[in-house]
């Protein structure tokens, strides 16, 4: 196994726990707010853990950036819709994703009512998720 075939394999399985957590995020922020329940330490370590797994992804990925034969600089990059996509688009799709939950996250500890919290979550948390479904759906399949 080479060091791109087992980056490109840890990358693709963790995106499973970093979908869980966020959506596990969203679902417990939502019941909150939805049932006027007060934040929790225990929503706020939810909340951190599925922004530390996206975060985690991130590294993950930026390390495999840079070893994928995939991304690749050239005049033929932009004219292959998959060296353009894992070149340009995927990296830029999961980072405006992840700067949405970043966002999210900072607002939910700076609100000052329980209510205002798991709203922040659910906001920013669904809109990252959606985006990040978008941008695996998008993946190109030759």
């Amino acid at each position: 196994m080479t060091a791109y075939s087992f980056l490109q394999h840890l990358h693709s399985g963790f995106r499973y726990i970093v979908l869980a957590l966020i959506l596990a995020a969203i679902i417990g922020a939502l019941i909150g707010l939805i049932g006027k329940k007060p934040y929790t330490n225990g929503s706020r370590k939810l909340n951190l853990f599925a922004m530390i797994s996206a975060h985690t992804q991130l590294l993950i990925g930026i390390i495999l950036y840079f070893v994928s034969p995939l991304v690749q600089f050239n005049s033929e990059t932009m004219k292959n819709k998959v060296t353009r996509y894992f070149t340009v688009e995927h990296w830029v799709i999961m980072l405006i994703a992840l700067a949405l939950i970043t966002i999210g996250h900072s607002k939910s500890k700076k609100a000052a009512t329980g209510e205002a919290r798991h709203k922040a979550i659910v906001t920013f948390y669904l809109i990252g998720l959606v985006i990040i479904l978008a941008g695996i759906i998008l993946i190109p399949r030759s």
